[in-house]
């Protein structure tokens, strides 16, 4: 059984919400994307890329090629509007399957976090199996700085590190994705401590996650997306 809840919300300092996620349980698939480029361009990259996803996945196409195939239509659509502005999106994916298994994919500095075993994984390509979220003081590595730096539309295809992490789903485990507008306001452990409410169903756990950033500042969109695998 899949329980979700997801959210997204303007912020108290930005006049648009660049943000995009979708969350569709009958064909498991949860995104969320934060847009750049300013002006509406930010909205429109956003959804670009997960519309791309979106269709690609719905026509049987595997993960790391849907995320390339969602930067070639962001890239496309900023050439076609002549601006010397960047436009471009970040993506955090998740992809279930009937059998249990799990597909991870992030491009860019919107994340991706696992709850399982009582403990608060932030997911990422340099350690297979996640880094353990203590702080916002963990060590940032040069090669989590590049991803971070990473972006659908901006980064050429090609380069992309859209390789999915795999694994099983254990009942009890969580997905968190979210955009940075919750991790520069809340740090992992402020963000476990909600996960974590098992008194909570998912949606209240979000709606807790998106008033607490709200409450530290909400100096940027808001975006957040939990699956609860039970």
């Amino acid at each position: 059984m899949i329980e979700h809840g997801h959210a997204t919300h303007t912020g108290l300092r930005r006049e648009h919400n660049e943000d995009t996620y979708w969350a569709d349980a009958e064909h498991g698939l949860w995104l969320v994307a934060d847009g750049m480029g300013g002006h509406g361009r930010g909205e429109v990259a956003s959804w670009t890329a997960v519309d791309a996803v979106v269709n690609a996945i719905r026509n049987g196409i595997g993960m790391a090629d849907a995320i390339r195939r969602a930067g070639a239509a962001v890239a496309s659509h900023a050439a076609q509007q002549n601006s010397a502005t960047p436009m471009g999106s970040t993506l955090a994916a998740l992809k279930l399957d009937d059998q249990g298994g799990y597909e991870l994919a992030r491009i860019g500095d919107s994340r991706i976090y696992r709850w399982q075993d009582g403990a608060l994984m932030r997911i990422s390509r340099a350690v297979m199996d996640g880094e353990r979220a203590e702080s916002d003081a963990t060590p940032t590595t040069a090669s989590t700085r590049v991803r971070a730096t990473h972006a659908l539309g901006i980064t050429p295809t090609i380069e992309l590190d859209a390789k999915p992490v795999t694994g099983r789903c254990a009942p009890g485990t969580q997905f968190l994705l979210c955009s940075d507008g919750l991790t520069e306001e809340l740090d992992d452990r402020r963000i476990a401590a909600i996960v974590s409410r098992t008194d909570l169903a998912a949606q209240e756990c979000v709606d807790q996650l998106v008033l607490a950033a709200l409450d530290a500042g909400g100096r940027d969109n808001i975006t957040v997306v939990l699956v609860r695998i039970r």
